[in-house]
């Protein structure tokens, strides 16, 4: 609740950085974000201030944006904003602006991608439990050998 959450469409600045944590895989990258205007004077569209993000991804997001991002491509950005103030080399102030990224993206305005799943990692076969018969109750279960064909009560709704 009261996060700032915001959407930024850019270009990735600088190759994303992997790293295994104790807490699961986490990536960090910066994205450049350039504001675009008309320009009456020249008739043309020309480039304003470009602010840069520092991008955070933590577990499958990290490993899938590592693996699918390069430097120069177009991306949209979403997540919670984080404004960082600290003393750098003496000098206090220095502030910074990170993205605690929930989605990732190649802005297909600009160009065309192929997605492709990840794969999950292999999962313990588990042993084979039968179906459970929910229409017996403790103490009314059926005869052996017999089989409860009934369906289970549907939920419904009163308006």
């Amino acid at each position: 609740m009261n996060e700032t959450m915001l959407c930024v469409v850019g270009r990735v600045a600088t190759r994303p950085v992997y790293r295994e944590t104790a807490s699961g895989p986490a990536a960090r990258f910066r994205v450049a974000v350039t504001a675009r205007y008309w320009d009456r004077e020249k008739s043309a569209w020309a480039d304003g201030h470009t602010n840069f993000f520092t991008v955070w991804a933590n577990r499958q997001l990290a490993t899938n944006a590592a693996a699918s991002l390069s430097v120069g491509e177009p991306v949209i950005v979403q997540g919670r904003l984080k404004v960082r103030t600290e003393a750098r080399e003496g000098q206090p102030g220095w502030m910074s602006a990170d993205i605690d990224a929930v989605a990732i993206g190649h802005d297909l305005a600009r160009g065309t991608t192929a997605f492709r799943r990840a794969p999950r990692p292999e999962q313990p076969a588990s042993p084979d439990h039968p179906e459970p018969n929910w229409e017996t109750t403790p103490g009314n279960s059926p005869p052996s050998g017999e089989q409860n064909t009934q369906r289970p009560p549907e939920h419904v709704a009163v308006t």
